[in-house]
């Protein structure tokens, strides 16, 4: 199926010729029907999968007919970067249109946004605190919204954002038509749903694993070695943009420090930077002046470059589903990508658990030249009882490879490399 299908307005078709789509993405081809049919609808999907212009395009397309000058559509995303990164959509998309939209978010200037909302924009796409002191002000007019769009509701869920959210749909139209996009479905994001959802049309699109474009490599590798094992990889390994993703700030920024003083073409994201620091970053990155992004997880939704051939996980994410947000960075728009993960000693809880999800696609790679030291443990490995009362055996079950404080000091810097491996290949 192509674009033609879904009979969209002269202007807004030539916007979708001009960046060269062709063929709907799935969450395209089954949120754009019935958002343009004036439903409510809650898309569960990834990074990566085309839901901006899923809901762009839909918004578009109702906005170029009824009255022009006022707010008629509200999109609300947890950060900067995903608030300016749809607002560019909006302004390459409807760039025939004369839809005029603003982007208003946190870390710049109030006046200049103030300024821009008086320019009678008919779109805004906002952060969820900065909107709001933009309604305690009184600069801005939600009276007359038609189209209220969450996007990354479960990231919102995490930053703390859904009393905010519940203070804005105070003051928005009960009648409107509501969209609400998540990569997954916490409980509170559920009944945040079932709160300002009607009828809502659901909808699924390989939300529980990692895009099927992607492989993925862990890496053993000590907190020590790990700079030397990313510059290794990074010298002899065929890259195009290379996103890395560390822990904390103060990583990224040290960690960019040193590759750059090492003479790779290297920027940093954090949230320490300034607006327009990051917002030279990310243009930076995206038009390769610099061919590596050391970012902490603000990045990990909020970049929209196509270009990233290779994500590098130097600290491992927190969770199952953060691993899924960064490594979405790469393998976009019908192209291939690679994953590589650090795992250290601590890590290998999670490593275990992201073996389960990702299966045959995990592949797992020796260092070659750096010796992996498993960390001490101070509680004991876990134990399954015999049938007899006479005593306990270790537990045979796959789990990480652990050391009893009683065990030797010697025996205890035995090479994590080697155990994992053959915790791994079971």
């Amino acid at each position: 199926m192509s674009f033609e299908k879904f009979e969209l307005h002269a202007k807004i078709f030539a916007g979708v010729q001009a960046q060269g789509y062709v063929k709907p993405t799935p969450i395209q081809l089954e949120s754009i029907p019935p958002i343009m049919e004036g439903r409510d609808v809650m898309g569960l999907a990834q990074t990566g999968t085309g839901k901006t212009a899923a809901f762009v395009l839909p918004i578009l397309q109702r906005l170029m007919q009824g009255p022009r000058g006022h707010v008629r559509a509200l999109i609300i995303a947890p950060t900067r970067e995903l608030s300016e990164q749809t607002h560019k959509a909006i302004a390459v998309l409807g760039r025939r249109t004369e839809l005029k939209s603003a982007s208003i978010y946190g870390g710049v200037s109030v006046q200049n946004q103030i300024k821009k909302l008086r320019d009678k924009v008919e779109i805004i796409t906002a952060c969820p605190g900065r909107l709001l002191d933009h309604i305690n002000r009184g600069t801005v007019d939600l009276s007359k919204i038609e189209v209220l769009v969450l996007d990354e509701a479960d990231h919102m869920f995490d930053m703390g954002f859904l009393p905010d959210i519940r203070r804005i749909v105070k003051h928005l139209p009960k009648k409107r038509q509501t969209l609400l996009f998540s990569a997954t479905m916490p409980d509170d994001i559920r009944s945040l749903a079932n709160d300002l959802l009607q009828n809502p049309v659901n909808i699924k699109i390989g939300f529980t694993a990692p895009v099927e474009s992607v492989t993925h490599r862990f890496y053993p590798v000590p907190m020590e070695s790990k700079t030397a094992l990313l510059k290794d990889i990074l010298d002899k390994t065929d890259t195009e943009s290379v996103l890395v993703f560390t822990r904390t700030k103060s990583r990224a920024k040290s960690l960019a420090r040193q590759l750059d003083g090492s003479g790779y073409k290297v920027t940093s994201l954090h949230g320490n930077l300034t607006q327009p620091k990051r917002q030279q970053a990310l243009d930076g990155f995206r038009d390769g002046r610099y061919e590596i992004m050391i970012a902490t997880d603000i990045a990990a939704r909020g970049i929209d470059v196509t270009r990233i051939s290779h994500v590098i996980n130097y600290d491992m994410p927190s969770t199952a589903d953060a691993y899924t947000h960064r490594i979405g960075r790469t393998g976009r728009a019908s192209k291939t990508g690679d994953a590589f993960t650090f795992v250290t000693g601590q890590d290998v809880g999670l490593a275990h658990s992201l073996k389960k999800v990702l299966g045959e696609k995990l592949q797992y790679h020796s260092v070659d030249g750096l010796t992996v030291t498993l960390p001490l443990v101070a509680t004991p490995a876990p134990v399954r009882r015999n049938n007899n009362s006479s005593g306990r055996k270790p537990d045979n079950g796959r789990r990480p490879f652990t050391i009893s404080d009683k065990t030797n000091r010697n025996q205890k810097q035995r090479s994590f490399g080697e155990a994992n491996r053959q915790y791994w290949a079971q």
